[in-house]
C-alpha cells in the first residue's frame, strides 16, 4: 500500500481488507435442519435480498440461513443473447432453489475473472475474444466485466464476511465459468476461514450439472428461452448452418428450446437439493 495515501484513507482500506479476510475466522457452522421451509408453490414469494422488508429478511434467515450468490458478468453471448445472460441464468436458478428450499438470493456480481492477453496492437483480449469460434480474434462488443482474479477473490471474501455477519450459515455460489472455477477451488479454505458451509458445482455434481455448461450455445440459449424468452432473438444468427455464430461455444444455439432449458434447470436444481440434503441442511 502506498504510504503517501492520507492517513484516514489508509486506515479505511486497512479496515476493509481485515473485514474481507479476517473477521469471520472460526470453525465450520453446524448444519441447520428446519422442516417446511419450501416455497415452491408460491412464485410470488420474495426471495431476492434487495426486495425484502426487514421482517421478511428475519423470517427467511430464521427458517433457512442459506444465501445464494450469483456469479455473473456483462459479456458477449453471441448476437442472439443479452450481455447479462450469465447473471440472468444463475440468478434464475437460485431464485428457483430459494423458493423450493428456503434462503435468500443475493444480487448478482457482474464482474469476474477470465483469461486475458494482449494482441499484437497492444489491445487487451478477454475470454471469448480469442476463442476458436471468434475469427479473427478481436474485442467482442459489449464485454465489460473483467477484473484481476485477486480482486474478484477479495470481493467475494468481503461478501462472505457480510453474509456471516447477517446471520447466514451456508452459501451456494455459481455462474460464469471462470468465476465458478475460482469459487470451487477455494471452498475448503474459505469454509475454515469464515465458519460457513459453502457449496458450488463441485466434483460430486459436476458431471450431471446442466446449467451454464456452454457459452451461448444450445444450453445457455435454452435456459435464456426459459427465463427471459423475449430477450432471445435467434433471427440475429445466420440461417445457414454452415456459418457458425461468432464467439459461441457448445452445441448449435439454433437448436435451443425453452423446454430443454426447463429440463436443464430442473436437473441442476435437483443437484442443489442433493448437496443441501447430504449436508443436513434440508
Amino acid at each position: 500500500m502506498d504510504d503517501a495515501l492520507p492517513r484516514s484513507r489508509r486506515q479505511f482500506l486497512k479496515a476493509g481488507a481485515m473485514g474481507a479476510s479476517g473477521i469471520a475466522i472460526g470453525a465450520a457452522a453446524s448444519p441447520v435442519k428446519v422442516e417446511g421451509a419450501s416455497d415452491a408453490s408460491n412464485e410470488n414469494v420474495v426471495v431476492r435480498f434487495d426486495e425484502l422488508l426487514p421482517h421478511q429478511f428475519r423470517k427467511r434467515v430464521a427458517e433457512r440461513p442459506i444465501a445464494y450468490l450469483p456469479l455473473g458478468t456483462i459479456e458477449w453471448h453471441g448476437e442472439h443473447l443479452p450481455l447479462g445472460s450469465d447473471a440472468i441464468q444463475c440468478e434464475g436458478l437460485m431464485v428457483e432453489c430459494a423458493r423450493r428450499f428456503g434462503g435468500i438470493v443475493m444480487p448478482p456480481i457482474h464482474l469476474g475473472p477470465d483469461r486475458a492477453k494482449f494482441d499484437d496492437d497492444g489491445k487487451m483480449l478477454v475470454g471469448m475474444d480469442y476463442a476458436k469460434s471468434t475469427t479473427p480474434p478481436r474485442q467482442l462488443d459489449g464485454s465489460c466485466y473483467w477484473i484481476p482474479p485477486g480482486l474478484h477473490q477479495m470481493i467475494v471474501d468481503a461478501i462472505l464476511a457480510q453474509l456471516k455477519r447477517s446471520g447466514f450459515q451456508a452459501v451456494f455460489a455459481d455462474g460464469h465459468g471462470p468465476s465458478r472455477w475460482s469459487w470451487v477451488e477455494r471452498i475448503e479454505e474459505r469454509e475454515a476461514r469464515f465458519g460457513l458451509r459453502l457449496f458450488g458445482v463441485t466434483k460430486e455434481v459436476r458431471g450431471a450439472w446442466k446449467s451454464q455448461v456452454d457459452h451461448a450455445g444450445r444450453n445457455e440459449t435454452s435456459l435464456m428461452m426459459h427465463f427471459r424468452p423475449h430477450s432471445v432473438d435467434l433471427s440475429q444468427l445466420a440461417a445457414s448452418r454452415d456459418e457458425w455464430p461468432q464467439g459461441v461455444g457448445g452445441e448449435d444455439p439454433r437448436d435451443a428450446t425453452a423446454a430443454h432449458g426447463r429440463q436443464c434447470l430442473e436437473q441442476s436444481v435437483a443437484l442443489v437439493e442433493r448437496l443441501f440434503t447430504e449436508a443436513g441442511l434440508l
